[in-house]
């Protein structure tokens, strides 16, 4: 059997690993390698928690920010009847897939839409306001759409209730 050499981590020594800040890359790569090898020698372990927390933070961040703009179009959708569009289905359709992928990806995520429903539903209902000239207080002060039809993918509600 013929023993086969790895190459050097990065081209450089163990022992002089490259720098988080001075080029992010090649610190991700070098630490990669350090890790597969698992030659604890050269880890950067304090940046190396913080970066795996960070794809944690990624994800909720990505749930947040798309239920934000699937309740502000299911506003618009409500509130803004004769504005109705295949493109605001596309983006309704868009977001609650997007959401359910990044859940799929990661199902110890799946209670956050329902932990973040009210907060991102009061920046929602700002977006909505801004983007469809209509006064914030036209619209319900809390969600007016169960978790559930939030995430349904094709849950379109009814037109404005005030009968405006």
């Amino acid at each position: 059997m013929v023993a086969t050499r790895k190459p050097a981590l990065s081209g450089r020594s163990p022992a002089v690993p490259v720098g988080h800040g001075a080029d992010f890359h090649a610190w991700s790569i070098d630490q990669a390698q350090r890790l597969r090898a698992r030659a604890a020698t050269g880890l950067d372990w304090d940046n190396l928690a913080e970066e795996i927390e960070s794809v944690g933070r990624a994800d909720r961040n990505e749930i947040y920010s798309r239920l934000i703009k699937l309740l502000s179009h299911l506003l618009k959708w409500q509130f803004q009847p004769e504005r109705r569009s295949n493109s605001w289905r596309a983006t309704l359709l868009e977001q609650r897939l997007r959401i359910a992928r990044t859940i799929e990806a990661s199902p110890s995520l799946r209670g956050l839409p329902a932990a973040f429903l009210d907060e991102t539903y009061r920046i929602a209902r700002l977006e909505a306001a801004g983007e469809t000239d209509l006064p914030a207080d036209r619209f319900p002060d809390i969600c007016p759409y169960s978790v559930s039809d939030v995430l349904a993918e094709y849950f379109l509600p009814e037109g404005d209730p005030s009968g405006d």
